[in-house]
């Protein structure tokens, strides 16, 4: 079991367990550094630093996880050690996370007019006082016996270029990047793996500020993520790593902790951190 999770979701967007219970469940696992990235928003933040003071054995980096389009698709973008705080931030991701209640509602419309029968109301209920996102959409697909799994859903459905996808307000990766910085962050590039040009999206990034690239993911190969170190190697980037864990409780889920990080890789972004960031910011 790893020592590190970088990439942890809760209730405040798409995740199943609240953020207090991500961190007891770190702890238990005997986590010593994980991040708290929920999808466009930060609310999660002061509760899971709140709960870690029960957890002096346990670090708790303030992160988010900011999706951006590209002509091809989405690609995320990590932000590390944000200040929580930061107006132009919290003012970019509540636009961000706006645009996700109209597009939710559009592909609920797209289902719809495709015969399956879920609605508005139950993904709200699902969603509860988190960012609504596409998985709350597969969670009322599933319970309705249209899917099997989540994954299913993106592929059959709600994937970029699937019959119900619906695009969102667009921010670009570097306008992401840069806003993580401006909020004293350390922008990382999430499982780049999914994007056809992994090694085009990084240089373009690093002009932009970027620190770090996500090699250490849930179903990467051996191979995958020495290629993805080299490239970080090549980039001078800071290589890290997560489950990207919601609490689904699927059969294959890889569970807090269940992606072997290095413990270097939180070592060397504290680090940085540090550098970057005066003063570490307050609950």
């Amino acid at each position: 079991m790893s020592k590190v999770d970088l990439h942890l979701h809760s209730t405040a967007s798409d995740g199943r367990l609240s953020p207090a219970e991500v961190v007891r469940k770190s702890a238990e696992a005997g986590l010593r550094f994980i991040a708290l990235s929920d999808h466009d928003t930060v609310a999660g933040i002061p509760p899971a630093l709140e709960a870690a003071q029960s957890f002096p054995g346990l670090t708790v980096i303030p992160g988010v996880e900011i999706n951006t389009e590209i002509a091809a698709g989405e690609a995320h973008i990590l932000g590390y050690f944000i200040d929580y705080h930061h107006p132009e931030l919290l003012a970019s991701l509540a636009n961000l996370r706006n645009s996700r209640l109209d597009r939710a509602q559009r592909m609920i419309t797209k289902l719809r007019n495709l015969g399956l029968d879920i609605t508005w109301e139950r993904v709200k209920e699902i969603a509860g006082d988190g960012s609504i996102g596409r998985p709350h959409i597969a969670h009322a697909l599933q319970e309705k016996g249209y899917i099997n799994s989540f994954q299913e859903a993106f592929n059959k459905y709600i994937a970029w270029g699937g019959p119900a996808y619906v695009g969102r307000e667009k921010i670009a990766p570097a306008e992401a990047t840069q806003l993580i910085l401006r909020a004293s962050g350390l922008p990382v590039l999430a499982h780049p793996l999914t994007l056809t040009n992994p090694e085009a999206m990084i240089a373009e990034l690093k002009k932009n500020g970027l620190a770090g690239i996500e090699a250490y993911y849930k179903g990467y190969t051996p191979e995958e993520i020495k290629g993805l170190v080299r490239l970080a190697d090549k980039y001078s980037l800071i290589v890290t790593g997560g489950t990207d864990y919601h609490g689904l409780g699927t059969s294959d889920e890889t569970t807090i902790g269940g992606v072997e990080v290095p413990l270097e890789s939180a070592e060397q972004l504290l680090a940085l951190a540090k550098q970057r960031t005066p003063r570490p910011a307050s609950p």
